[in-house]
């Protein structure tokens, strides 16, 4: 039986990655802290033999070394992930994002895992030119969070190179599914637009919406950082969707699933955004990642998890 830990395996993706792994026979070690994580998310798991739930911080190395104990896998998803936090506090993000991404790698590498899964962001490409955004492109980070990603992946490719421990970073577009939360001041745009619009409320758009943006689905998200695990592959790997779509578009077809019809209205841009944002995904064909799910399908899933 193939053992795997799931740092934030109580988040969003997180506890959908932890579902995914346990139906597929995994023992498993989820470590939460639960400051964004929630406990419902992972009701199901709790209680099952080969599934353990550690509360606790990658901030704390000591508990990571007891969490990847005779461990195979290491998917590293726990992080502070908002542009605006990062803005507003820079430390904070550093502490979580860089000082525990470096927690995770030692007590991996102490541990002798077998591969580091590594959570990173499209926000790294920042406002370089040039789409859709490929893999050996520039980078240019705009925010404290993205520099944090970037430094991540710096960690894991020296871990690999210096000690020999096999990583992958995944560098997510949009990822967007049921159980995001849509009540944070930090939250996604997704479920953010999706309750007020089932609240019969109406939208408010950063900037004049013609910002792009590459949606991806949970569940294909999910399946990208399995089949990294379980194939040959390390380096760093774009995951999106491979589609582009502006934020009036999206408040278009969101309004269209919901019934609600209310135009947006529209404020100033937020520090740290990026206006354009569209992946390519080529490269992580190479392990076998082919998303299934459109843009649509994704929404009327969300939609209907959502729907009270």
């Amino acid at each position: 039986m193939k053992k795997a830990l799931v740092t934030g395996g109580a988040g969003f993706i997180g506890s959908h990655l932890s579902e995914e792994l346990s139906k597929r026979g995994y023992q498993l070690v989820i470590l939460d802290n639960l400051s964004t994580g929630k406990g419902e998310n992972i009701a199901d798991l709790i209680g099952k033999k080969d599934v353990e739930f550690i509360k606790g911080s990658i901030t704390d190395l000591p508990l990571l070394q007891k969490a990847c104990k005779d461990t195979d896998y290491v998917f590293h998803l726990a992080a502070i992930a908002s542009v605006p936090r990062s803005v507003e506090n820079p430390q904070e993000s550093h502490e979580v994002n860089v000082t525990g991404t470096l927690n995770v790698l030692i007590a991996a590498r102490d541990n002798k895992v077998k591969k580091v899964v590594n959570t990173s962001s499209c926000a790294i490409y920042g406002d370089a030119p040039g789409l859709p955004k490929k893999e050996d492109m520039p980078v240019n980070p705009l925010s404290p969070y993205a520099v944090t990603k970037m430094a991540g992946e710096e960690y894991c490719q020296i871990f690999q190179k210096v000690y020999h421990l096999p990583t992958v970073s995944l560098r997510y577009f949009n990822i967007f599914g049921p159980r995001q939360n849509p009540d944070s001041e930090y939250s996604a745009a997704i479920p953010k637009f999706i309750k007020l619009k089932l609240q019969g409320k109406t939208i408010e758009v950063y900037g004049d919406g013609k910002a792009t943006r590459d949606y991806v689905y949970v569940s294909d998200a999910v399946t990208a950082f399995i089949l990294a695990a379980e194939s040959d592959a390390s380096g760093i790997y774009n995951i999106g969707a491979g589609k582009s779509t502006t934020v009036n578009e999206l408040v278009e077809l969101i309004s269209r699933l919901t019934g609600n019809n209310t135009p947006p209205v529209y404020g100033p841009p937020r520090p740290g955004d990026i206006v354009h944002s569209l992946g390519d995904a080529s490269k992580a064909r190479t392990f076998g990642y082919s998303p299934s799910y459109s843009l649509e399908e994704g929404l009327k899933e969300t939609i209907r998890y959502m729907t009270p």
